[in-house]
């Protein structure tokens, strides 16, 4: 079939059905490796369907024990990996992909919270693409028909209405990132890096096609990660949600995921002292009766990052309760707060002693 005859097939497709299915083509390793990248999202052909995320056999979803907190968007999250080659384990940063490798991660709203998975407009798709001259960070910003997604080197604003679970109209501004933002929070040691494909949020169940899986096991049977130890020694972060799993277990995996990007001692923000990874074990280290590097409006007044026993005299409940420029946390990628997460904190630290 003649390319032009191709296209007109394509959007007589369009036009009927609503959806854009790609037709079963290889994901295309030009579009990832090219010094330019493509403007549509579909140059990529990850996607058998793109307005549904069904990806193409190649391309493999996966998701986080606990996810990062994003204005409550859902979130679809895949990979793939160049034929024949495989990511290198590590116990505790996030695996060593081979050149050539994609991470793709899409951003939805539903019309209403009550039924997350209803009616979802689909945002922003963003990629993180290995080169070898290290990761690079794109996002693409998806159109009104839903039909693709375009590049948005300088970022975007998109108006989000919808109903909140309580019922209420619930609006705000979402920005997709620009290009220096997702260098923001993306870095490490200087150079952007991936944030959720680790051991430790990788070592839970995911409901593929023909069942759910362990996804690290899925993995090494599909040929895509090697290197890992037996079952037992390999980590496993909680879900936050999970009320039966240990308090302070959830709450700090909670901040790992959703602040340890910036605060680490490799991250952008280590010049405050306070490293939020989950395996910090000095409690001074991770804010407990720790004063800030800088006081002021941040702070509320207060003044240590975590008063033990005190969710209202610390700062750490305090910003990421608070919707606040330059008083919130994280500060990037969200513009209101997650009730659910800040009564976590708050009674992790009325927990301590």
């Amino acid at each position: 079939m003649k390319f032009a005859t191709l296209e007109r097939a394509l959007i007589l497709a369009l036009a009927v059905t609503g959806s854009l299915v790609m037709p079963a083509r290889a994901v295309s390793d030009a579009a990832i490796l090219d010094t330019t990248p493509p403007k549509q999202l579909s140059e990529f052909r990850f996607f058998e369907d793109l307005q549904k995320q069904a990806p193409v056999p190649e391309v493999v979803p996966f998701r986080l024990a606990t996810p990062l907190f994003s204005d409550g968007a859902e979130k679809f999250r895949f990979v793939y990996l160049p034929k024949g080659q495989a990511a290198k384990y590590d116990p505790v940063e996030a695996f060593d992909f081979p050149i050539g490798t994609a991470l793709i991660k899409t951003f939805a709203f539903p019309a209403d919270y009550r039924k997350p998975d209803e009616k979802l407009r689909l945002v922003e798709t963003r990629i993180l693409l290995h080169h070898e001259g290290g990761w690079l960070a794109w996002a693409y910003l998806w159109n009104d028909q839903q039909t693709d997604a375009t590049l948005k080197i300088a970022g975007a604003k998109v108006a989000i209405s919808t109903i909140a679970t309580d019922g209420a109209p619930l609006s705000f501004d979402y920005s997709v990132p620009n290009k220096n933002q997702c260098k923001a929070c993306h870095a490490f040691n200087g150079k952007i890096t991936p944030l959720g494909p680790k051991a430790r949020n990788l070592n839970v169940d995911y409901a593929y096609a023909g069942g759910a899986e362990n996804q690290i096991a899925h993995w090494i049977a599909a040929g895509l990660l090697s290197g890992v130890p037996e079952p037992a020694g390999i980590p496993a972060a909680a879900d936050w949600r999970d009320v039966t799993a240990p308090l302070e277990k959830r709450a700090r995996t909670w901040l790992d995921v959703n602040c340890a990007h910036c605060h680490r001692a490799e991250g952008p923000a280590s010049n405050t002292g306070l490293f939020l990874t989950s395996g910090e074990d000095v409690p001074v280290r991770y804010g407990v009766l720790k004063r800030p590097a800088a006081a002021g409006r941040g702070s509320g007044d207060r003044e240590f990052d975590i008063v033990p026993g005190e969710p209202d005299q610390s700062i750490l409940t305090y910003r990421v309760e608070s919707t606040a420029p330059g008083i919130m946390m994280p500060e990037l990628g969200r513009h209101i707060a997650d009730p659910d997460a800040v009564k976590l904190l708050a009674d992790w630290v009325a927990s301590l002693r």
